[in-house]
């Protein structure tokens, strides 16, 4: 059992600004126009989901690590509802999708939005059973339900941290992420479609690889327990390491950017730079990434945080529904062989989905706003009511800014 003593979390605009920052991001290398060739992994093999599935982690574990040393019955009850929320939000896009975006495709017959969609139009049953059961995972509606997944056994690894550390947590993570890479998830999927008898193929159950993911997710539970008690490992890392990394993190932005020759170039590596399944060059990136970036986090948190950045961040899980409902407008827009938007077109739809957002966001902001005022002034009104152990605690939605205060989280 780890006997530590974790101190209240406070808020940190910086982390809000950090969440709007890849949601304008993603929202960006998604839209089809232009725009997404210039922000599609511009800085090396990193991407806007990775960070946001490392930052989510990190701010579940800072802040329920408490309620694994305190109270695991709580723990489960509050991350499954977390989960449970999210869900029903996948749903409801899917619902959206299976409806409204089904009948404009089986209509017009465009390719770009049909082909999203094309097992769901051939195979209805099987879809809505599979997509339910977090099976079946159309394009851009792939996200939500790897959070699913790793929030309902969050639980169970915070708790096993809390008794035993973290050591063979981490170990069990890699040993997963190096399985991934030689094919375990395609054994499992056989398995579940065996079981199940559900005809899905691998490739229509979403384009992340949840065993090699799960590693990130891990790492960051890690991370958000470890900056909770101010013993963050990346303290330790002596400078002249962060100049090496430095140095990697350029090689790989040459490689991006096929500035270093045929052979070596994102065709050339291949797998080992795969996204989908983490490859072992795209692990060393995202190490080297980590560590430069949190010896420059002062000057990042400088640049981002300012808006729309702090307000998109405020309302996560809102704008990333409604960036995908975006996402598909733009799909529908799209015709014959037209890969993406041009001109007035391409900016039209991005002025629009920029607004959406915003407005998205500061409708969401506000109704935090008023529930928080709402909570103090019951909080007020009756103080003998609240224990002092449930005024210390704080719920983190990893999409969504809560009506609590927010954790303090690792680059501080």
């Amino acid at each position: 059992m780890l006997h530590i003593h974790l101190p209240k979390p406070q808020r940190r605009p910086e982390l809000d600004a950090l969440r709007g920052l890849f949601l304008v991001w993603m929202t960006l290398t998604h839209l089809p126009t232009r725009f997404s060739d210039f922000v599609n992994q511009p800085i090396g093999f990193v991407s806007s989901a990775e960070g946001f599935v490392f930052l989510s982690a990190l701010l579940v574990s800072r802040v329920y690590m408490r309620e694994a040393l305190e109270d695991k019955s709580a723990l489960r009850t509050k991350l499954w509802r977390r989960s449970l929320k999210i869900y029903a939000y996948h749903l409801l896009m899917l619902a959206l999708a299976f409806t409204v975006a089904a009948a404009y495709a089986v209509t017009t017959h465009r390719a770009a939005i049909y082909n999203l969609l094309n097992f769901y139009i051939a195979h209805p049953f099987v879809a809505i059973i599979g997509s339910v059961l977090l099976l079946y995972c159309p394009p851009l509606l792939d996200i939500l339900p790897m959070y699913v997944i790793f929030l309902f056994f969050t639980p169970l690894i915070l708790s096993g941290a809390a008794r035993r550390g973290w050591g063979r947590i981490l170990a069990t993570s890699g040993v997963f992420w190096l399985f991934a890479q030689f094919g375990l998830r395609d054994l499992v999927h056989n398995i579940i479609v065996h079981a199940t008898h559900l005809p899905i193929p691998l490739q229509e159950t979403g384009a992340f690889n949840l065993f090699a993911w799960q590693a990130i997710w891990i790492v960051g539970l890690w991370l958000g327990a470890k900056s909770a008690i101010d013993d963050v490992p990346l303290k330790r890392i002596p400078g002249y390491a962060v100049a090496v990394c430095a140095l990697v993190c350029l090689f790989f932005i040459g490689v991006r950017h096929e500035w270093l020759g045929p052979h070596l170039t994102q065709q050339a590596l291949g797998m080992k730079l795969d996204k989908w399944q983490i490859g072992p060059l795209r692990v060393i990136n995202l190490v080297t990434f980590t560590i430069v970036f949190y010896w420059l986090r002062k000057y990042v948190w400088r640049a981002v945080s300012v808006e729309p950045f702090l307000t998109l961040g405020k309302a996560s899980l809102h704008v990333f529904c409604a960036h995908i409902l975006f996402v598909f407008v733009g799909l529908a827009l799209l015709y014959n062989e037209v890969p993406e938007l041009h001109g007035w077109p391409a900016l039209a739809l991005l002025a629009a989905t920029f607004s959406g957002l915003v407005l998205v966001a500061v409708r969401e902001v506000r109704k935090q706003k008023a529930a928080r005022v709402k909570l103090t002034k019951k909080e007020k009104e009756a103080p003998s009511k609240t224990p002092q152990s449930i005024q210390l605690r704080t719920e983190v939605d990893p999409l969504a800014t809560p009506l609590q205060k927010q954790p303090s989280e690792i680059f501080h």
